[in-house]
């Protein structure tokens, strides 16, 4: 049996100014589905490629896949559905597959537009994808669809959902098979070098408002740092890895491990042969202040830390449990440690004002991170936030939903302002780390590291591709009253996907009425103990330390 997996053509002009990525999504799969002994398995990346859609046609009629499977995040969904779509055409025979974190949770959304789709695979896909293989593979499709776990697809009219299934508990058995990609197309621009994805880490405890991990993953696991580092040495011996990113939200989390993690590459003397990054939590620095060097020692050059929004009333609402002065604080401790730091700064909330714009500019480069990223609030249509917000959300354009356009717009500015606040800020902090701080830090790695940064900014910059401001036509602040994000206003929430929602908004509801409920009649009971209560001696009840009340709720 043949399997095709396809990587949609996709850009945004955001994370891939950096360079171009490996989709490790499909190694992971891959390598798991050769254990189970499919062997048959060609894999086409129609995004580093930059193929068209009539060469992708024609590539997967060559193919004569089996099945032809796609993953898509929200702003990919539509080119997703697209891949499927030229798929039913080419290839009628052949089961469409789609998988990822949108389709996980909009997967009566994607149903409805999109029913060519077979099957959507929700959820942790290495188990789910495999026992799905198995069931093409042995005839069993479609007549078992309805038993495997984890899997949603149309039955007539319907839209079914399965029982979702286990997460992957042995992560042993993850072993990603990375000789299906083509290593000499992902390249990191800043360094030159091949780069990789690997992953430590699955899911995460904490339940940020504007974030989906840890809702996709369900439960937070770790694997093996030794399984972890047996990769990392794969990929820099076998396939010319020099800089590798780790995929976790948080790979500092569980500390033992991390650590553990480090030691193993210091004593098979990679840092030498690899360096690398990871996105942490301004608490996780704090905590780990004086093993920054160890670190850093281990190979770690590049820390983007999710400091999120420069007012506290910002790091509120996205429950990041963080404080302004702790920010400053952490990337001081990360460049004194000689690692660079990145520092996200979300923004276009409903509260954004030009005023709070300059904040952070000001915050940022009072901070000096070595680096700063602000990216626009993207209300993930499954985050809790969103739900909270969605009253205000006017655009259903998924394929806008991607950090660099604005979704929100601000109840005192024009989306067009923000851009260009937004692009302000990048020209002063930019301009000034170009003059005065680049070019003088140093003479080895960290300059060479932060020129390349830099060329990366400038060649997306010439090209306009950054932000998607050649798509957008702004040239400037003489065009923000002009910027045209085209949004496909024809997209719309589809029925089944509202009548969802609304069911689990009434259902929270419900909850919350039954939890003040009972806090009420919890409350009426302690009165009435209260009042019939006597001391054994008689004497009258008294609070701690004897007064007569007792301290009020705050």
């Amino acid at each position: 049996m043949r399997i095709l997996f396809v990587h949609p053509n996709y850009r945004s002009g955001g994370a891939e100014i950096a360079g171009t990525w490996p989709p490790a999504w499909v190694a992971y799969l891959t390598g798991h589905l050769r254990q189970a002994g499919f062997d048959d398995v060609a894999f086409i990346d129609a995004m580093t490629d930059d193929i068209s859609d009539e060469d992708l046609a024609v590539r997967i009629a060559e193919a004569k896949p089996d099945v032809v499977g796609v993953t898509a995040i929200t702003p990919s969904i539509y080119r997703a559905e697209e891949v499927l779509r030229i798929a039913s055409e080419v290839v009628p025979g052949a089961v469409r597959m789609l998988g990822g974190v949108h389709a996980t949770f909009m997967y009566k959304q994607v149903l409805s537009e999109a029913p060519w789709v077979d099957v959507i695979v929700r959820g942790e896909g290495e188990e789910i994808c495999t026992e799905l293989m198995l069931a093409i593979e042995d005839g069993r499709w479609p007549a078992d669809r309805h038993r495997i776990r984890g899997l949603a697809f149309r039955d007539g009219d319907e839209i079914v959902a399965t029982p979702a299934a286990s997460t992957v508990k042995d992560l042993s058995k993850i072993k990603p098979d990375w000789t299906v990609l083509e290593w000499e197309k992902y390249i990191y621009i800043p360094l030159g070098t091949r780069v990789a994805i690997p992953n430590l880490a699955r899911g995460c405890p904490f339940t940020c408002s504007f974030c989906s991990q840890w809702k996709f993953w369900r439960d937070y696991r770790v694997r093996e740092p030794k399984d972890v580092v047996d990769e990392i040495e794969d990929l820099v011996d076998n396939h010319g890895v020099g800089f590798f990113i780790l995929a976790d939200e948080e790979p500092t989390i569980n500390k033992k491990k991390f650590v553990a993690f480090c030691q193993e590459l210091i004593d098979r003397g990679l840092p030498k042969r690899v360096k690398w990054g990871i996105n942490t939590r301004v608490t996780d620095i704090y905590r780990d202040r004086d093993l920054l060097k160890f670190y850093r020692k281990a190979g770690l050059v590049h820390v983007s830390l999710g400091t999120e929004a420069a007012a506290q009333m910002k790091l509120d609402v996205f429950n990041k449990e963080t404080k302004v002065e702790e920010n400053k604080t952490a990337i001081r401790l990360l460049r004194e440690a000689d690692i660079l730091v990145e520092a996200q700064f979300i923004v276009g909330l409903d509260n954004e004002t030009p005023e709070t714009l300059e904040e952070t500019y000001r915050m940022a480069w009072d901070w000096q991170p070595d680096l700063a990223n602000w990216s626009m609030y993207t209300p993930w249509p499954f985050t809790p936030l969103f739900q909270e917000l969605k009253d205000q959300v006017e655009v259903y354009d998924f394929s806008k939903y991607n950090f660099v356009t604005p979704i929100m717009k601000p109840a005192a500015m024009e989306r067009g302002e923000l851009l260009d606040g937004v692009m302000n800020n990048y020209r002063r902090f930019y301009s000034k780390k170009a003059l005065f701080h680049y070019p003088w830090r140093g003479t080895g790695f960290r300059r060479r590291y932060l020129l390349g940064c830099l060329y990366a900014f400038l060649k997306a910059g010439y090209r306009r591709t950054f932000y998607d401001l050649g798509k957008a036509g702004y040239w400037g602040p003489q065009t923000k009253n002009s910027v045209d994000f085209h949004f496909d206003e024809t997209r719309t929430l589809a029925e089944a996907q509202l009548d969802d929602w609304e069911a689990s908004a009434d259902k929270a509801a419900r909850a919350a009425e039954r939890r003040e409920a009972v806090k009420a009649q919890m409350k009426e009971r302690s009165v009435d103990r209260k009042a019939g209560f006597r001391m054994p001696n008689g004497a009258e009840v008294k609070a701690c330390g004897g007064g007569s009340q007792q301290m009020e709720d705050v």
